[in-house]
């Protein structure tokens, strides 16, 4: 993947970027054979990792189906899977009828989770994270499974010294959310080591593009001249496309016990300098409240850098591209990611 600008504010260069595949990928599914399943594919990840996949395999020269799953409230999110090639399943997964339909693909990215609400309907957010795993793991127990998960597990760590969580930490989740993320991993867990299912928990924190993301939400506000709360006085990102292409990487390293794998960036990133960035870029003036939290929550993702290579695009790239984008009034998701929140109730 270049690091050239984004064209404008157009959403197609945007998710030309986001699924370009890295070398690493197109390596690794060149080694894979059969066909590859992405369930809960219509979400902020989904469309663009499913054609990461369909791209790669492309580039591979493997004949295969990339099959995206999907309740797809947004029509639109299947006309454009369907138009760069990848097959649509639409359905509630939480229907075992339709579950029980699914093709049995040899290999599965499972990317369904259920975070903002949880507070409100904590009973959703275990059922999701937790109940629904169990029908995925057994159907596609002869499958190899890479399974979303988040940086949220480790819970809070002091942002001095250290560079963050490693995959063999100790986990200390805070609030439902958190606790019902470690569930989905126990659950993926479990079946991997009953049924010898090959597995890998990839534990995300925060994905980035330009419609969406910590940057994004910095961004705006510093347009908006919004005041700013450093309680969260750090954060890791990484770009969409970079973390899409870890996952289907992982896909070669499931193993049984599971393969774990941190995805992040490299830094460890200063919110107020965050913030005096983009105020710079946009020349305006930046309203900070609050003070700098001594713990939050960072990863060391030096793992997965040092397996499939460190990111493809920088965070100063990603900071030009995103000040470019909110200044030029590109499309929002309108999805924030509460990075602010520090009690765990989301």
């Amino acid at each position: 993947m270049g690091t050239e600008p984004l064209s404008g504010a157009t959403i197609g260069n945007l998710e030309e970027q986001l699924s370009r595949p890295t070398q690493q990928v197109v390596d690794a599914l060149s080694r894979l054979s059969g066909d590859i399943l992405v369930l809960g594919a219509g979400g902020k990840m989904g469309p663009s990792l499913a054609r990461m996949a369909q791209r790669a395999s492309l580039d591979a020269g493997v004949q295969r189906r990339v099959i995206a799953v999907s309740r797809f409230s947004n029509p639109q999110t299947v006309e454009r899977l369907n138009t760069w090639g990848v097959e649509t399943m639409q359905g509630d997964l939480f229907d075992p009828p339709f579950v029980e339909s699914l093709p049995a693909c040899p290999h599965v990215l499972f990317m369904l989770g259920f975070k903002f609400g949880t507070s409100d309907n904590p009973a959703m957010a275990w059922a999701t994270n937790v109940y629904l795993p169990t029908l995925i793991c057994r159907h596609f127990a002869a499958s190899r499974i890479v399974a979303f998960s988040s940086g949220n597990v480790y819970g809070p760590v002091p942002v001095e010294p250290g560079s963050g969580s490693l995959e063999s930490d100790t986990l200390h989740p805070v609030g439902e959310y958190s606790m019902s993320t470690l569930g989905r991993e126990r659950i993926f867990e479990y079946f991997s080591q009953t049924n010898g299912t090959p597995t890998s928990i990839v534990r995300l924190n925060y994905a980035t593009e330009m419609r969406y993301g910590v940057l994004v939400d910095i961004a705006r506000r510093v347009w908006q001249q919004k005041p700013i709360n450093l309680e969260t006085s750090y954060v890791n990102v990484i770009w969409q496309g970079d973390a899409n292409a870890y996952a289907l990487c992982a896909l070669e390293h499931a193993a049984s016990p599971p393969f774990v794998l941190n995805m992040t960036g490299p830094e460890r990133i200063r919110c107020r300098d965050l913030c005096a960035r983009f105020g710079e870029k946009f020349d305006k003036r930046v309203e900070l409240v609050g003070e700098e939290g001594p713990k939050a929550l960072l990863n060391d993702s030096s793992k997965a850098h040092q397996l499939y290579g460190p990111p493809q695009v920088s965070l100063d790239q990603l900071i030009d591209w995103t000040a470019s984008w909110v200044a030029n009034g590109g499309p929002n998701l309108n999805k924030p990611t509460h990075y602010e929140v520090t009690d765990g109730k989301f």
